[in-house]
C-alpha cells in the first residue's frame, strides 16, 4: 500500500486572476477505490492533471506510484487509426495481450481494437480507453467522468467493470456511479478539502448531518451574541448615566447625598464598566466559534420556473414513428409510439445511436423550430435538413418551446453577447447562474474559457428563463454537479412542467417521476 500526500497546492492558470486550488491538504491510499467530489468549476480535472504531473503548482505532491489519466486525448487526425496502433501512444511499453486480457473483463469483442477508432461508439471508445487504463500493474489511475454520453446499458457495463477494480481517483456526477464502485470519497467543498470512507450516500447523509449540526450552532451563537450585546448596552448606558451624577447635586431633591457618596458612585461605575468588558470578551469568544461554521454548508437555492399551460391535452403523438436520413438505406429505430402529455416528463432511453436525438431534432422541425434562429449549433441544421419521416408525427401547433442541446461548442463571447443574440435578459440569466453556482468573477468571461459543466448550465439557465408550453432537453446533465443535479430535481417536482428528455442519469429519471419510453435500434 502505497499513499499520495498533497500539501499546500496552490494553483492558477497563467493569465488569470482566479486560484483554482488554494491550500489544498489531503493524504490517499493507493488501493482505494476513490470518489472525487465537489462543485463545476472547483479545479476537479485540474487536480487530476496535477497528479498526473501535466501541470506545476505550489506546493508539493508526494508520490511513489505512477499516475495514468484517462481519457486519452484522440486528435481529429488519429480518428482513422485503430486503437491498437493507438494505445503505443497513450501508454508506452504496454502490449496487446495485456489490453485484451481487460477487453474481456469489460464485454468488449477484441476485432474492436482493430478498427479505426473514429468508427467507434462513445460507448465502445470509453471501454477501449478503459482497457488500455487498467491494463498495467502498479498505477495510480485518475478516471474524468467515463459516463459522460453514455447510455444505460453501457453505463451499467462500465459500472460493473470498475467495481471490481481498485487503485483510482474517479471524477463522476453520476450518484448511481459513485455508490456502485467507491469506497472512499475526496470532496472538495466550498473551503475545506476532506477524505471519508464510504461511498457518495453515506457521505451526503453524514454531510446532511453535518449541515444541520453547523446550522444550529450557528443560531445558537447568532442568539447568544444578540442576547450579549443588549446586556452589554443596558450596562453601557447604565454605567454612562451614573457616572454622570458623581459631581453635582440637588441638596433638596437629593438630601440624602453628600460629597461623600462620589466615591461609591464611582465604584459602583467601574465595576458596572468592568461587566460591560467582560461582555465583550464573551461576545468575541462566541463570535470566534461562529466563525467557520457555515464555510461549507451547500445552500441549495430553489430555482424558479414559469412554464406555459397549452389548451391541448397532447402535445406530441407519434404513431409507427420511423427515421431516417437521406442516403441511409434503413430505418434507425422500430417504429415507435408514445405521447407526451400536458404536465408530463417523458424520457427517451435507449443504445447511442439509436436516434433519440433525431427523434427531437424531427419534432422540433414539425414545430417550425430553427436553429439559426436560436444560435444553435451546425449539427441542429445538419440534422434537420436531412432526416425522412415515415409513420406519425403530430406535433401541436402554436406551442412554445424552450430546447437545452447537448452540444456546447456554438457557445462563443460573453454572456452578455449570449443573452443579446437570444432575446434574453441578462440581469435574470446572470441571477439564475447565481442560483446555480455562477462565481460572479465568470460573468465577464469568454464562454469558450468556462467548463463544460459551466456552459451546460448556461443552456439551462436560458431555458429555465424562457417560459414555454415545451421544454425540450437533450441530454441536460453531461458534466452537472451533483448539487445542481438536485436543484434541477427538485425545480421539476415543484412546478411539473412538460418535459421531453434525453438523459441517462437513473436517480434523476426516478426523482421526476418520468415515463420512459424504450428506443430499439434495427
Amino acid at each position: 500500500m502505497a499513499q499520495i500526500k498533497v500539501s499546500d497546492l496552490t494553483f492558477s492558470y497563467e493569465g488569470t486572476a482566479d486560484t483554482v486550488l488554494e491550500g489544498v491538504n489531503f493524504n490517499i491510499d493507493t488501493d482505494w477505490k476513490l470518489g472525487l467530489i465537489g462543485r463545476n468549476g472547483k479545479g476537479k480535472t485540474t487536480l487530476l492533471r496535477l497528479l498526473k504531473g501535466d501541470y506545476q503548482a505550489e506546493g508539493s505532491i508526494t508520490a511513489s506510484t505512477k499516475c495514468d489519466y484517462f481519457p486519452y486525448e484522440v486528435p481529429a487526425e488519429d480518428l482513422t487509426r485503430a486503437a491498437d496502433e493507438l494505445m503505443g501512444v497513450w501508454k508506452p511499453g504496454i502490449e496487446s495481450w495485456q489490453v485484451l486480457i481487460q477487453m474481456n473483463q469489460i464485454g468488449m469483442d477484441a476485432e474492436c481494437l482493430y478498427r479505426p477508432f473514429g468508427t467507434l461508439s462513445f460507448g465502445e471508445r470509453t471501454r477501449v480507453m478503459l482497457a488500455v487504463l487498467f491494463a498495467a500493474e502498479n498505477e495510480f489511475l485518475l478516471i474524468d467522468e467515463p459516463t459522460n454520453h453514455l447510455d444505460r446499458e453501457a453505463r451499467d457495463i462500465v459500472k460493473d467493470y470498475l467495481s471490481k477494480k481498485k487503485g483510482f481517483l474517479l471524477v463522476s456526477h453520476d450518484r448511481d456511479l459513485l455508490d456502485g464502485v467507491c469506497d472512499h470519497v475526496l470532496v472538495l467543498n466550498r473551503k475545506t478539502v476532506e477524505v471519508q470512507a464510504g461511498n457518495f450516500s453515506s457521505w451526503w447523509e453524514n454531510k446532511e448531518r453535518s449541515d444541520a449540526f453547523a446550522e444550529a450552532e450557528n443560531d445558537k451563537h447568532k442568539k447568544e451574541i444578540g442576547k450579549l450585546r443588549a446586556a452589554a448596552d443596558r450596562s453601557s448606558r447604565w454605567a454612562e448615566k451614573n457616572e454622570n451624577t458623581k459631581i453635582g447635586f440637588d441638596p433638596v431633591k437629593e438630601p440624602e447625598r453628600n460629597i461623600s457618596t462620589r466615591s461609591y458612585i464611582g465604584a459602583k461605575t467601574k465595576k458596572m464598566q468592568s461587566r460591560v468588558k467582560n461582555y465583550e470578551k464573551r461576545i468575541d469568544r462566541e463570535i470566534e466559534e461562529k466563525e467557520g461554521l457555515l464555510q461549507d454548508v451547500e445552500r441549495v437555492v430553489d430555482l424558479k420556473l414559469c412554464p406555459l399551460r397549452f389548451h391541448k391535452e397532447v402535445l406530441i403523438h407519434a404513431k409507427d414513428l420511423a427515421l431516417r436520413y437521406e442516403g441511409a438505406d434503413r430505418e434507425l429505430f422500430s417504429p415507435l409510439r408514445f405521447q407526451v402529455r400536458r404536465g408530463s416528463r417523458v424520457v427517451l432511453s435507449g443504445p447511442n445511436g439509436c436516434g433519440k436525438s433525431s427523434i427531437i431534432a424531427a419534432i422540433l422541425q414539425q414545430a417550425g423550430w430553427k436553429p439559426e434562429d436560436h444560435s444553435a449549433g451546425e449539427k441542429d441544421a445538419a440534422m434537420q435538413s436531412s432526416l425522412i419521416t415515415a409513420g406519425t408525427l403530430d406535433v401541436a401547433t402554436g406551442m412554445t418551446i424552450s430546447y437545452v442541446n447537448q452540444d456546447t461548442s456554438f457557445l462563443q463571447g460573453t454572456l452578455r453577447d449570449y443573452c443579446k443574440a437570444k432575446g434574453l435578459s441578462e440581469s435574470l440569466m446572470l441571477a439564475v447562474l447565481r442560483q446555480l453556482d455562477f462565481g460572479r468573477e465568470q460573468f465577464g468571461k469568454p464562454m469558450e474559457d468556462f467548463s463544460e459543466g459551466q456552459k451546460k448550465k448556461v443552456l439551462i439557465a436560458a431555458s429555465l428563463i424562457t417560459p414555454a408550453h415545451l421544454y425540450i432537453w437533450d441530454e441536460p446533465l453531461n458534466f452537472i454537479d451533483v448539487f445542481s443535479r438536485m436543484q434541477i430535481e427538485k425545480l421539476i417536482r415543484d412546478f411539473q412542467p412538460t418535459m421531453l428528455l434525453v438523459e441517462h442519469d437513473v436517480r434523476f429519471r426516478e426523482q421526476v417521476d418520468a415515463e420512459v419510453v424504450e428506443i430499439r435500434g434495427l
